[in-house]
């Protein structure tokens, strides 16, 4: 299925945004390991969730987490400590995502971890059972997933756990996050310059509520950058956010995108001054999850740009980096990369093909692609479902801005 996406005619409106995934996969693996019958408040609708949550609630010896990477990562560690012999595995390219360093991890632990196809990837069989607490050494710059996984359990194993990071620590938010909400739900670690530590204990049984996605609102931010015309208002974000992505909002006023908070309904209204930077740098070392957002953005605004801190983009849903440029040649755009950890842009142009923006079964391609319309008067968005990973309600919340989404 392809999707053809025009802006004839935009009107502002108050969008409300998804619940974080982020935020709700974290609460509900927290959840099933204090024996809370009581589900978080406000959870995400995302595919990722929705695998999550039923694998949590299933007696199910084998699980598919399709191309979940946070219920892969967090679900092996947990798993791992559950009795029973169980078989974790996704979708093809899922077994294509190296979790290697997770599993070596988890055996120094005690854990009965056996590969079931290729040495470093799912699937998966575990064997659950206790593990024992030490320390354990990982370097800082792989998925913060594999940390924030093994800093849940940590609790429920003896002695608790000491994680120490080597090298450079990327997407340092997530694991502050994972600090943040560990906290709010009775267990408190602590997090020292490259050394993790957190104590054998019991979580709480609290009532929780899951905050809007500041992922999603990125995309938003961008749409307000490329209709100035508009006033796009966000519900359910929280400035004082857990989330690193909350930081898109400062990137984006270097865009000329304002964001002031409207106290009588508790919104964030978006709105485009049309003046922005001639260039910008940026290190999304903490956002990488936002870095196709601003990638099309700044192409579309006619704004150079070098983008670094992008190693953790190669092994995303897809390759990002090739990805982006590939697709962006199709909108018009030459971009430049070391093909390791940076995206830069010259002004350098080429020929704006009709040829549908693939989006390599990511989410986030067919998002941050969709608002390029705005400026180059169309955009083909070919398997425009995968946006049920993080963002089910995209197209229709394109819909009520006038968007045109029109199905071939």
């Amino acid at each position: 299925m392809i999707y053809t996406i025009t802006a004839p005619r935009l009107t502002s409106e108050t969008i409300k945004l998804p619940a974080s995934k982020s935020i709700s996969n974290r609460l509900l693996l927290i959840n099933v390991l204090s024996a809370n019958p009581e589900l978080p408040e406000n959870l995400s609708d995302s595919d990722d969730t929705a695998v999550m949550l039923k694998a949590l609630q299933s007696d199910c010896s084998h699980v598919d987490v399709g191309a979940a990477g946070t219920s892969m990562r967090f679900l092996t560690a947990y798993l791992a400590l559950r009795p029973g012999r169980h078989v974790i595995t996704g979708s093809e390219r899922m077994k294509k995502r190296p979790i290697a360093i997770l599993v070596d991890a988890l055996r120094q632990l005690g854990a009965e971890i056996t590969y079931m196809e290729n040495e470093g990837f799912p699937p998966l069989e575990i064997v659950g059972q206790e593990l024992k607490g030490g320390t354990i050494s990982l370097p800082g710059n792989v998925s913060s997933q594999f940390i924030s996984a093994l800093m849940m359990i940590a609790p429920m194993i003896k002695g608790g756990l000491t994680i120490e990071l080597t090298g450079k620590i990327v997407s340092q938010p997530y694991i502050r996050m994972t600090l943040k909400t560990m906290e709010q739900l009775g267990v408190k670690g602590s997090w020292n310059g490259s050394v993790i530590e957190i104590p054998e204990g019991k979580y709480q049984h609290k009532s929780s509520f899951v905050e809007s996605d500041w992922s999603a609102a990125s995309y938003w931010y961008e749409i307000a950058a490329l209709a100035p015309q508009l006033t796009v208002k966000l519900t359910g974000l929280d400035l004082d956010s857990l989330q690193g992505d909350s930081e898109g909002r400062n990137i984006a006023a270097k865009l000329g995108v304002s964001t002031k908070q409207d106290a009588s309904d508790n919104t964030l209204v978006l709105t485009a001054s049309g003046k922005a930077l001639s260039h910008l740098e940026y290190d999304f070392n903490s956002q990488p999850d936002i870095a196709q957002t601003f990638v099309v953005m700044c192409c579309c605004m006619g704004v150079t740009f070098h983008f670094t801190g992008l190693e953790s983009l190669k092994i995303k849903e897809t390759d990002r980096i090739t990805a982006l440029i590939n697709e962006c040649r199709k909108i018009g755009f030459v971009l430049q990369s070391n093909n390791v950890d940076d995206l830069g842009w010259d002004g350098t142009t080429c020929e704006v093909s009709d040829e549908a923006i693939l989006t390599y079964k990511d989410h986030r391609m067919a998002m941050a692609f969709a608002p390029a319309a705005m400026k180059i008067g169309k955009v083909r968005i070919d398997d425009p479902g995968v946006v049920s990973k993080s963002y089910p309600n995209y197209w229709n919340d394109l819909l009520k801005i006038g968007v045109s989404v029109a199905e071939e």
